[in-house]
């Protein structure tokens, strides 16, 4: 059975997760944002990333999306690793073990990531255990599309693969899909259970 995010040890619940992920996230981009001594507008140019946005996710009042999340590393001069670890000049390393149930946890809007080899920054490659929470393409405000090469397996349930420029596909456990992610792409949950991918991002 793979690790899904919101499993964790305690009695944490899926919407404490998500809490506590906006949370974490919200007093690292104002420490970040702090050290730099940039005001929202600043910040907002740097990243890419609306002033009106920076500010609720300062709040923890919203999840960024993966794309969201790329536009903040690059702006801030940090992995997306790296920006979810808190880790300031990144521990280097060849070796990272994570153990079942472990890693850090970060929520979107239709996905619940677990960050894998979390304290490695400046990785060729993003790798998650992904849950697939959005049963419906309704549940996207806009397609994903981020500046990177996916490679997906699905570990568990059913879901359907939707990309521009190809027809909709359905994959179950074992299969694959490698993608060109700047190309619009969704998933949507098939299976009774919510669907697990093995999400490998190279940035």
């Amino acid at each position: 059975m793979a690790p899904k995010p919101n499993q964790s040890q305690d009695a944490a619940t899926p919407a404490d997760v998500v809490v506590d992920s906006r949370r974490r996230l919200a007093e690292r981009l104002a420490t970040l944002r702090r050290e730099r001594g940039w005001t929202l507008d600043q910040a907002a140019e740097r990243t890419g990333v609306s002033r009106a946005s920076l500010s609720k996710l300062e709040k923890a009042q919203m999840s960024p999306t993966f794309d969201v999340l790329l536009k903040l590393g690059l702006g801030f001069g940090l992995s997306p690793v790296a920006l979810l670890a808190g880790a300031g000049g990144g521990a280097e390393g060849r070796r990272s073990i994570t153990r079942a149930g472990k890693g850090t946890d970060y929520i979107s809007p239709n996905y619940e990531h677990r960050v894998l080899a979390a304290e490695l920054s400046h990785k060729a490659m993003l790798p998650f255990v992904t849950v697939v929470r959005a049963r419906s393409l309704d549940e996207y405000e806009d397609w994903d599309r981020h500046e990177s090469e996916d490679f997906l397996y699905v570990l568990e349930g059913e879901l359907t693969m939707h990309t521009e420029h190809y027809a909709p596909e359905r994959l179950g456990p074992g299969d694959s899909i490698y993608m060109d992610s700047r190309m619009g792409h969704a998933m949507v949950s098939e299976s009774e259970d919510d669907a697990v991918v093995l999400w490998v991002s190279a940035t």
